[in-house]
Order: C-alpha cells, then sequence, then structure tokens
C-alpha cells in the first residue's frame, strides 16, 4: 500500500489490527532511508540493537539461500516480544520474488524493514509493496523547504537553541543533501554551541560553512549571475572539494526554485521586494541582495525553461553513460549563458 501524506510506516504498525509485515523505504536520500527503517525496527522490537529480536543483514545473503527470510520470520525471539527483519541493499532482482513467497505464506510474527535505492515507479519491488495489503512503500527523498526546516527546528530546541532568522535560512540553504548527514552537522551545531540560548548567522558558517561549501556557492551565484569564466574556475575547484555533480545540480535546482517563485509572484502583479519578502524561510541579507539582483535578469519563462533544463541534467547523470561531471558542466554553462544574454 501507499502511505497517506504526513502518516509513516510505525504509525501504520501500532493501529489496532495492522496488517502491516513488511515496509520497503527507497529514494535518493540513503540517509533517510536508514533513519526510517531504523525507526520502523525500533517500533517493533523496541530497540535496534537488540540480539534476540533483531536481524540485520544485506539482502545479496539470500541469493544462496532465499528460504533465510521465511525461517527468520518464523523464528521466536528468546526472550519473548516482536522480531524485526531489517534487509539492506535492497534490488528488484534481489528481492521481488523472495519477498513475494514471504506475503503468499506470511510465516511467523517477524515485521520486514527493507531499505533500497532510488527506484523507478515501474520497479518490480516498489510495485509489489505497494500494491499488497500486507505492504507499504515509502518513498525517501532529500528534505527541503517545510520538511528540512522542521528538521532544523526540532533538532535545535532540542537542544535548548534557538536560531535567528539568518542562521536558519544559512542552514536551510547548506544542508538537506543527505538526512544523516544533516542530522550530523547540526549536532557538530549544537555542541559547538554548548551553553548558549541562540545560534546566529556567524555561528551557523562557523560550524555547518566550509571552504567546500564556499566553493559551491560560487559555482552557484557564477551561474545564476551570467559569469561564465569564474564558473569554470568555481566549478573545477568544487570538483577539487569533493563536490558531486548531482550535488551541484540540486543545490541549483533549489535556488532556482526561489527565483521561480519571485518571478511568478512578480508575474502576478507584485513588486520584486514584496515576493522576495515572501519567501519562507525568509532569506538572510546577503541572500536576499543576491536573489534582488538575479529577479531582474530572471524572468517566469525563462527561469521555467532553466529550471527543467536542470531536472533534465539530474536525471542525465544517473541514467546516463556519459560522465556526470561533464553532463553537470554542460547544464550549467547554459544557465550562465542564458543569465548572460538577458543581463545584455
Amino acid at each position: 500500500m501507499k502511505l497517506a501524506r504526513g502518516s509513516s510506516a510505525e504509525a501504520l504498525l501500532k493501529q489496532a489490527n495492522s496488517p502491516l509485515r513488511a515496509a520497503l523505504f527507497f529514494g535518493q536520500d540513503a540517509g533517510l532511508v536508514r533513519e526510517r527503517a531504523a525507526a520502523l525496527v525500533v517500533a517493533v522490537a523496541g530497540s535496534k540493537n537488540d540480539p534476540f529480536r533483531v536481524v540485520e543483514f544485506p539482502v545479496s545473503a539470500l541469493k544462496d539461500d532465499p528460504a533465510r527470510l521465511n525461517d527468520e520470520a518464523a523464528a521466536l525471539s528468546l526472550i519473548g516480544g516482536r522480531r524485526a527483519i531489517w534487509l539492506r541493499d535492497a534490488s528488484d532482482s534481489g528481492l521481488t520474488a523472495i519477498l513475494k513467497g514471504f506475503l503468499e505464506t506470511l510465516p511467523g510474527e517477524a515485521v520486514i524493514a527493507i531499505e533500497a535505492g532510488d527506484l523507478a515507479a515501474k520497479s518490480s519491488l516498489r510495485s509489489l509493496c505497494e500494491s499488497h495489503a500486507a505492504t507499504v512503500a515509502v518513498p525517501c527523498y532529500h528534505d527541503s523547504g517545510a520538511d528540512l526546516g522542521q528538521v532544523i527546528g526540532d533538532t535545535l530546541r532540542k537542544a535548548g537553541l534557538t536560531p535567528e532568522p539568518d542562521a536558519l535560512a544559512y542552514l536551510t540553504q547548506h544542508l538537506g543533501g543527505d538526512r544523516m548527514v544533516s542530522r550530523s552537522e547540526l549536532e557538530k551545531l549544537t555542541l559547538y554551541l554548548h551553553g548558549k540560548s541562540r545560534v546566529t548567522l556567524a555561528d551557523a558558517q562557523g560550524s555547518v560553512g566550509d571552504s567546500a561549501a564556499q566553493s559551491l556557492d560560487d559555482v552557484l551565484q557564477a551561474a545564476l549571475d551570467g559569469r561564465t569564466e569564474a564558473l569554470d574556475l568555481a566549478f573545477r575547484r568544487a570538483m577539487m572539494d569533493g563536490e558531486s555533480p548531482v550535488g551541484i545540480l540540486r543545490m541549483l535546482i533549489r535556488q532556482m526554485q526561489r527565483l521561480h517563485l519571485i518571478a511568478a509572484q512578480v508575474a502576478g502583479g507584485k513588486s520584486p521586494d514584496s515576493a522576495l519578502a515572501s519567501l519562507r524561510p525568509p532569506a538572510f541579507k546577503r541572500d536576499a541582495e543576491r536573489l534582488s539582483r538575479q529577479a531582474r535578469f530572471w524572468p517566469l519563462p525563462r527561469v521555467t525553461a532553466a529550471l527543467g533544463r536542470l531536472m533534465e541534467a539530474e536525471a542525465q547523470c544517473k541514467s546516463s553513460a556519459l560522465p556526470d561531471e561533464v553532463m553537470c558542466a554542460r547544464a550549467l554553462l547554459e544557465v550562465s549563458e542564458n543569465a548572460r544574454r538577458q543581463k545584455r
């Protein structure tokens, strides 16, 4: 089955007479996949580290012993209680047929938490989990917007910290690529601010910001400003700092989406300043100045076309045999040239 928006696999498990026996967690955000699978395991077994009630292994272990899944599901805990089976690295070819056999008999009472990568809509494993009454498929996409803001806010609130608007805007722009990485960076920030109650922009930049983040920001701004020569240098530096082409494209898409929101409101009759002020989370001062400048040469038709090109480039990086770096650089150059022509 498919989850309703805002619900979770563990909440479904806790419902009276819940039929849930397996949950597939899949998507681009490996950290979020892991976090949600762990949450289900804890809901089933009370802990993710209980050796009597939790068994964890890669799906590849079933290749030579496909009956192991049913055997583990039928096994009883020596100390009582429901058991959790935690499967990693799932794929269509490695698990679909085996899981289908499990669902035909549903041995024991164990619940299976399955971790997978980014599965296409036509994936046989995803289709099975979306259609069977005893399973659920949970997409795990990169945090952005309200979801990312909630992760940041909840983490800081638990540590007794309140972010200032500029600090929150900075964190929102520099986190979100991977849930585990985001949490790690936020934990580093809370340790950095031990004993304090507020998070300033300088605090956020001092903890989360680094040379790689700066080189990435240089790439984004050079592309959006139409500074082609500066873009070439910034892109090469970002590659040397270990940034991934897909990561760069996603960050640029996120920034372009903010410009799209501004452009759409301006096209609807709002002034650029009013459109900029309506952004949530609000842009901090330096970024607001950039957005205000860039909005002048990124009108709605142009920014819409650029967004489509960037999303196409991201998809090509995942599926094409061509080098990711080449496809990313080509898309960035097109964006930069687009902005440069508009500025003339």
